[in-house]
């Protein structure tokens, strides 16, 4: 059983279960677990680790249009360098100052391989579900699309420890949480979640949750130029920027009336990329069917 089919089993065991964060009485809950294997490349800094780490789960409150209030993270490592612990916790107060909240803390344990447990609160009167889209809605993306993807790339290419290419590939890990967008989006979004599993998965999952189809035109998605610096292939960076995931950016749909409104009240780009449809339309890109890929737990 993989992420997704844990997840799908445990919806139907947990009433608040199902969106990027629960929503208990206008408190947002959300929790987040990164390993050194699967999620920090060689060459990740712990400052880039505390940051990604914290900027995840600040991600999934974003998704749900709420205010931040604190963070935590378990930290578990072989063992505890001084240099490494106070990097991490400086990573994960940045990225929590950038958006107006406060890392206050957690806890320490040792492990075989550096793991991370981060857990974000906040509140909202009003959350952003997943469900809602209508037919009619357009769909929107904040931010590029890519940047993880070509880090990543930047990383594999340091192998000889390039300094140059680890200070650039840390530097497009530090994602910066859309909390300010996701409050912008808030009073106008139909539906909304972030990109973590990439954005042809997260279409697929508001088109579940929401009975909705999309059609999405590839030549509207907003791709980072980084992407075009680790490919010159168009079909290659098109992937990427679609299925590679991990940018955390958010996905929204919202009326088109609404547009101005939401890009008055954010600096943060918002790309239209498509519309929403009936279910019995299917989801695609450019005519063609858009298949379910992306990150994947397990």
């Amino acid at each position: 059983m993989d992420e997704r089919a844990a997840l799908a089993l445990l919806d139907g065991e947990l009433e608040a279960a199902g969106d990027d964060a629960a929503v208990v009485d206008g408190l947002v809950v959300t929790t987040d677990m990164l390993h050194e294997r699967t999620d920090f490349p060689n060459g990740t800094t712990r400052y880039t680790a505390g940051w990604r780490a914290v900027g995840a789960s600040l991600s999934d409150v974003a998704a749900m249009g709420a205010k931040p209030t604190a963070a935590v993270a378990a930290y578990a490592a072989p063992e505890f360098d001084r240099d490494e612990l106070l990097a991490f916790v400086r990573g994960a107060s940045d990225v929590c100052e950038l958006v107006g909240t406060e890392y206050v803390g957690g806890d320490l344990d040792g492990h075989d391989e550096f793991t991370v447990s981060t857990t974000v609160i906040g509140r909202t009167d009003d959350p952003v579900r997943r469900r809602g889209a209508q037919p009619g809605d357009v769909v929107c993306v904040t931010g590029t699309l890519g940047r993880s993807a070509a880090a990543l790339e930047f990383f594999d290419r340091a192998i000889d420890d390039d300094d140059a290419l680890l200070e650039r590939a840390n530097d497009l890990f530090r994602f910066p949480p859309r909390i300010a967008a996701g409050r912008a989006l808030a009073p106008h979004a139909t539906a909304m979640m972030d990109s973590s599993d990439g954005l042809a998965r997260s279409l697929h999952q508001l088109a579940e949750a929401s009975d909705c189809g999309f059609a999405i035109e590839a030549d509207r998605l907003p791709i980072d130029d980084a992407v075009y610096d680790v490919t010159d292939d168009e079909d290659e960076a098109l992937e990427l920027a679609t299925t590679f995931g991990e940018d955390f950016e958010l996905v929204a749909t919202l009326p088109e009336a609404a547009l101005s409104a939401v890009r008055a009240a954010t600096d943060v780009p918002l790309s239209v990329i498509g519309s929403v449809r009936e279910a019995d339309d299917g989801l695609t890109m450019d005519g063609e069917p858009l298949a379910d890929r992306g990150y994947t737990h397990g």
